[in-house]
């Protein structure tokens, strides 16, 4: 592999590492009641509306029937998904069972599936150029810390240690750095499946928020207080992307 490959498998290997520290906030956060749960569960799935929402933009800028098809697409198998998983019966998933390991295993899959698309987008930006590369790396890797806090939010609270939280977190981002080196190399080849990848990432995230995250929450917080930790948390995943990632 030449420098050129290592860098950009490097550079996309730190976005996969930046997912964990989305954990770190829980250090600092010894007992978490029922009803702060269900708020953090409000939390995580603005923060996940956020997510969705920049990548049906950016997949619409570039292709938006492909884009369209990928939200329809990351819908139905996320619906097959979460079927052949209540097939299985009690299972155990980061430290958790039962229901609380199907939602943990359905948000992991969803991340993992996101993670793809980030993946393609960096080989193609250094496909383009390494300035572009590197700015496209460096905004996947800030954005991926409120995504890796969206994850801690759900495993945390229900009993997963913070390390491990931290490192299923980076290995939702995994596919990050295995993804960067094909699609550099094979560019065109790539390129035309990028909005398709964005759009079902998106797709796959919105049912989890509002089939998952919100009925967890409205169990122990009140519907204005669900509605609240929505908003704000979507609305500060957009003010960090539009203040801090472009500056």
């Amino acid at each position: 592999m030449n420098s050129k490959l290592w860098n950009i498998f490097l550079a996309a290997s730190l976005t996969a590492v930046a997912t964990g520290l989305g954990a770190l906030p829980f250090l600092f956060i010894q007992r978490i009641s029922r009803r702060w749960l269900s708020i953090f569960h409000a939390a995580a799935g603005g923060l996940m509306l956020g997510a969705s929402h920049s990548l049906i933009q950016e997949g619409t800028r570039i292709n938006p029937g492909r884009a369209f098809f990928g939200i329809l697409l990351g819908l139905g198998l996320i619906v097959v998904a979460n079927r052949l998983i209540r097939r299985q019966g009690d299972m155990d998933v980061a430290e958790l069972a039962g229901a609380d390991a199907r939602k943990a295993l359905l948000i992991l899959g969803v991340m993992t599936a996101h993670s793809f698309a980030e993946g393609v987008g960096v080989g193609v930006s250094y496909g383009d150029s390494d300035k572009l590369g590197i700015f496209v790396t460096a905004a996947i890797a800030i954005h991926n810390i409120p995504e890796g806090l969206a994850i801690s939010l759900v495993l945390i609270p229900r009993g997963t240690p913070i390390w491990k939280s931290s490192g299923w977190s980076i290995f939702t981002s995994l596919p990050q750095p295995l993804m960067a080196i094909p699609a550099f190399l094979f560019v065109l080849a790539f390129e035309p499946f990028l909005p398709v990848g964005l759009g079902l990432a998106a797709g796959a995230m919105i049912w989890m928020v509002f089939a998952e995250l919100l009925p967890d929450a409205l169990e122990e917080a009140s519907g204005p207080e669900v509605g609240i930790a929505v908003t704000v948390a979507f609305a500060a995943l957009l003010a960090f992307q539009e203040y801090v990632l472009h500056l």
